[in-house]
This record gives structure tokens, sequence and C-alpha cells, in this order.
């Protein structure tokens, strides 16, 4: 058994991919995205995966470059690779709201010869839209430390018809769950539950130093543990559970464990929001005004609870590797044992059901 598989076998894949230096950033071009998009296919493009510019700006929403991309599947790919909106697998159920910590939904990689080289900018374009363009290298680092690079073992899903109705991109890979659908599907943000995470080295001597170092999302562990080290012994107490909960339990619930939110004073209550900020960082501006949104409608942050977990602390050194922020229709779980899993799932109804 391999130094990873120690880690998390889990989420180990069969055989690691081999090992890719990403392309460097597309230069975005002049116009709108508006402007591109009504512009004929093989105009929008004329870029190459090997560096020319392209005619179409990476950053901007994706869901027009979704249109795109269907547009421009063969009848064979489309066999492959696109669903209908309410399509239900035999094993998995409802496949468009599926999550889980190292899987693919399609078995064409991004980067094999099934996708043409424009379809596969096209991708890329749509993968950086979804995030905020200061986190596009960190989610590189993580994808190749963890998966080979970006797409050599990613693969997508198209469900419905994008242009025509609800439809929905969904991208997955090991520590990998993410999604765009223009606000196809109702009452959630993100367009269904996600799911990031990031094992990097991960040595056998599981503790803070050497196990988190360079993880691109431990930061947002620390900062919730300096919010614990603001409560006082009454606050604790009700703050720090036992047991962690299963790793995909993420439906949301009636009763939830720790602090209640309310608990907490004004500067606590600012440390939380700091928290919060940090965890919607990573994604365009319309997925975290949305997750906001939810979050309002049912009541806000101070209807929530906030758990730290003894389980699972990495060198019994009461820095909480495993915390979870939950109200009636928001969990985000950061699991940061053997390494960091953080699975979300946000609505504005907590009845909206959850296919792990």
């Amino acid at each position: 058994m391999n130094a990873r598989s120690r880690c998390c076998p889990v989420c180990e894949p069969a055989s690691a991919p081999n090992q890719w230096n990403r392309r460097e950033l597309l230069q975005a071009a002049t116009g709108t995205l508006a402007a591109a998009a009504a512009a004929p296919l093989a105009g929008m493009l004329a870029g190459s995966a090997r560096g020319r510019a392209a005619t179409f700006d990476y950053g901007r929403e994706p869901e027009p470059l979704v249109k795109l991309l269907y547009e421009s599947l063969s009848e064979a790919q489309r066999a492959k690779i696109c669903f209908p909106w309410d399509y239900q697998h035999p094993e998995w159920g409802l496949l468009r709201t599926r999550i889980s910590n190292n899987w693919n939904i399609t078995e064409p990689v991004i980067y094999s010869d099934f996708y043409t080289k424009d379809q596969q900018e096209l991708i890329r374009a749509i993968f950086e839209g979804i995030l905020q363009p200061d986190w596009h290298a960190r989610i590189d680092q993580q994808l190749q430390d963890d998966a080979g690079g970006y797409g050599r073992s990613q693969s997508i899903a198209l469900f419905g018809t994008p242009g025509n109705g609800p439809f929905q991109f969904v991208m997955t890979g090991r520590h990998m769950t993410i999604r765009c659908d223009g606000n196809s599907a109702e009452h959630v943000a993100f367009g269904g539950p996600i799911f990031y995470g990031h094992a990097g080295s991960c040595p056998d001597n599981f503790h803070e130093g050497p196990q988190h170092e360079g993880n691109v999302f431990w930061h947002q562990a620390l900062e919730a543990n300096k919010l614990y080290q603001m409560l006082d012994g009454k606050q604790r107490k009700l703050a720090l559970v036992e047991r962690l909960p299963e790793e995909s339990a993420v439906g949301f619930r009636s009763q939830r464990p720790g602090i209640p939110v309310t608990e907490l004073s004004s500067d606590q209550k600012a440390r939380l929001q700091e928290v919060l900020r940090l965890l919607l960082e990573p994604y365009r501006q319309s997925d975290r005004d949305e997750a906001a949104a939810c979050l309002s409608s049912q009541g806000g942050l101070d209807a929530c609870s906030l758990a730290f977990y003894q389980e699972g602390d990495l060198g019994d050194d009461q820095v909480w590797d495993c915390w979870r922020l939950e109200g009636p229709a928001f969990v985000w779980y950061f699991r940061g044992t053997p390494h960091v899993h953080v699975w979300v799932n946000v609505a504005d109804d907590p009845n909206v059901p959850l296919n792990s």
C-alpha cells in the first residue's frame, strides 16, 4: 500500500494519472461575452490549448459557453455525456444531484481524444468561469497534487438542453464536484451540492505541520479555529462535539449539534462572517450571492450552529481539523482528517433532497 492509500483509501484512485503541467492561461479578448455568444461557433473557437489567443473571455459567466459546447458535440459525443434533465441512474438515482469525494460522472476525461482541442478550450473556459480568477492557480495546484493535473482524470456531463429549458454542466473527479446551471435547479445554490478537497503530499505522520502544509484550503480551518479560541469555557462546551458525522452526511436536519450562533457575541459573529467569506471566496460572484440569499431566506447565520469535533484531531493538539457550519438548509462540513474533504449543500428550502 502506498503513502497516498494510507492517507485516504476511500478517495484514492486505482492508479495515479500521468503528471501534466498546466498550459498558460489564455489572455482575455476584447468585447463582451454576449457579443461573443452571438458569433459563429468557428469564430468563437479560434484558440487552441497550446496558447493562441481565444476570441472569448475567460472568467465570465460560463453558461453561454455551456450552450456553445453542447452545440459543438457530435451525436456520438452526446450519447456518452448528455442526459435528460431528470435522468435516473440505476445505482445513483437522480444523477445531476449526486455528490461524492472521488467519482467520474462519465467515462471520457477532458484531455482525451474524445474531445476536440476546441472543445477542451471551451470546457476549460467553463471551469474557470465557475471559479474566481484568484483561485484558478490554487485549484490547478490541488488538481496537480491529487489527480495528475487538470483535465487528466476529470470528466463532465450535460443535463437537459442548454439554451432550451433547464440545463446543468457538472465536472467531477478526485476531490471535485462543481456545477453551473444558469439557476435551472430550483431552491439550491451552486446548482446543487458540491465537493472540494486537497490531499497534497499526505504523509504518514498526520499532524497539522506536515499534513496541511501547502494545502490550498487549510486557511479556512485556521480562521474557524481563531473563532474557537475566542469562545469562553461555557461556549466551548457547547461548541465541542465528540463524534464526527458520517463523511457524506450533509443532508439537512432539524437537530444541529454545536453552539448556536445566537450564543455568540458581536465580535465572535464578526469572526464567523469572515469564516463564511473565506468559504465562499473560491466561487464566482453569482454563486456567492445565491448562497448568501439561500442562507438569508432561512434566518441567516443566526439560524445556524457551529460544531468542532474532538474525533479526528490530528496530533491531539486541539487545533480542530474537523468542523461544521450548519443551518436549516445550509451545510458546510470541513473534514480535515486524514486530509481535507469539504462537503457543501446549500438551499433555500430544507425539504430539498440530497443524492449522495
